[in-house]
């Protein structure tokens, strides 16, 4: 049973789109805070607010049409989302998820703090927010090391892997000084990645375990599911419910893990939204992980995870060149990127997704395309002549 029809999301993004087009599939009314006319959900919102991430006054605006809010990104301001709570008279508004939750997730210094304190594996962390504390850390933990910026990072931004005391102070310069933290840096054989909804009754639901390729720290293809022993499977499962609920986390979240050869399983990092990792399941699950973010803010049941084919591939396709599609004379249909999407939609059960972005940029997320397929061999050939298609000249 629906209990909560206006739904409203901070962000106008790729994720937000994707999740408007699942509201209407459900039949609930989405509300959008957009930074600008030019994001990918304006045009399929049933309304939109205008107003970057961390305008709260835009969020204000967000909640007079909406009885619950949930979030693309991580990039909001948090101080000020309490004051609208504390502010907001009469009417019972409702983030989820909470920013009690929130608060955690989105500091990667809170999620290191969090996981040790729980017992969840993790790599060892120090706090950095002294040049003293910076060159400590990388006293204790050695070289090879990873620094991070404890917000706003993401695909690879605010990350560098360090090599030596000259890559560090650079990077620590090139950050601005920003309180980060300094981790250990694991040799992982593979990452992984899950997707792990709680309702507010705390039922949680758990996705296939896939595995995530990265290059240069963004992903650029999900094997679903993972090609990983059983009880690695088991393993990861389990920890992602140990976070959910000591998170209490209400919502959807993807959680990403390292695994290293010798079969040790490490947290490396939680989103509290949708996740690029669980763009597969929009075809290849019964429930996609959009619509599953619906169930739970709305107050449904949690939908079936189950996937729908053997094996499901997602292929990210970023960009490749610096061009602007504002301009009519230089519109997207008539670029190389328009003649690519033809030749990739030639593909046996290939499903595109295209964000209908303006603007491209060298690594920037543009589109993807889901594989379904009866095995991995198959889907993991499907995959690469995609790729050779879209980033070879």
């Amino acid at each position: 049973m629906v209990t909560r029809q206006q739904i409203g999301v901070i962000g106008g993004g790729q994720l937000a789109w994707m999740m408007a087009i699942a509201a209407k599939d459900l039949g609930l009314n989405l509300a959008v805070q957009a930074a600008s006319p030019d994001e990918s959900a304006v045009p399929v919102a049933d309304r939109v607010i205008y107003g970057k991430v961390a305008d709260a006054i835009a969020t204000a605006q967000l909640a007079e049409h909406c009885q619950v809010i949930t979030f693309e990104n991580e990039f909001v301001d948090l101080v000020a989302l309490q004051e609208l709570l504390d502010h907001q008279g009469d009417r019972q508004l409702l983030f989820l998820p909470k920013l009690e939750t929130l608060a955690i997730s989105v500091d990667k210094l809170n999620q290191r703090q969090h996981f040790r304190d729980h017992h969840i594996p993790t790599p060892e962390f120090y706090s950095v927010e002294t040049e003293t504390e910076l060159l400590a850390s990388a006293q204790k933990l050695g070289y090879p090391l990873v620094l991070k910026a404890r917000r706003h990072g993401y695909d690879g931004k605010g990350t560098w892997v360090i090599a030596n005391e000259l890559e560090l102070r650079s990077a620590w310069e090139s950050m601005h000084k920003a309180p980060a933290i300094a981790e250990k840096f694991i040799p992982f054989e593979s990452e992984l990645a899950v997707i792990a909804a709680r309702s507010e009754s705390g039922e949680i639901a758990i996705y296939p375990v896939v595995e995530t390729l990265q290059t240069n720290q963004v992903c650029r293809r999900t094997v679903a599911p993972a090609r990983i022993k059983s009880s690695i499977r088991e393993q990861v499962k389990t920890i992602a419910t140990q976070i959910v609920t000591t998170l209490d986390a209400i919502g959807v979240f993807g959680i990403e893990f390292f695994l290293t050869a010798t079969g040790q399983i490490s947290v490396n990092e939680i989103a509290p939204r949708t996740h690029n990792s669980g763009h597969y399941t929009i075809e290849g699950c019964h429930t996609s992980q959009f619509e599953q973010l619906l169930r739970v803010v709305s107050g449904m049941d949690l939908g079936d995870v189950a996937m729908v084919a053997p094996v499901a591939v997602m292929v990210n396709l970023l960009g490749y060149e610096k061009a602007n599609w504002t301009n009519s004379e230089k519109s997207i249909e008539n670029s190389r990127y328009a003649e690519k999407l033809k030749a990739i939609a030639n593909f046996p059960k290939t499903h595109i997704h295209w964000y209908n972005k303006t603007s491209s940029s060298v690594g920037r997320k543009l589109g993807h395309v889901t594989i379904l397929a009866e095995s991995h061999a198959l889907a993991i050939d499907l995959s690469d002549r995609i790729e050779s298609i879209w980033y070879n000249n």
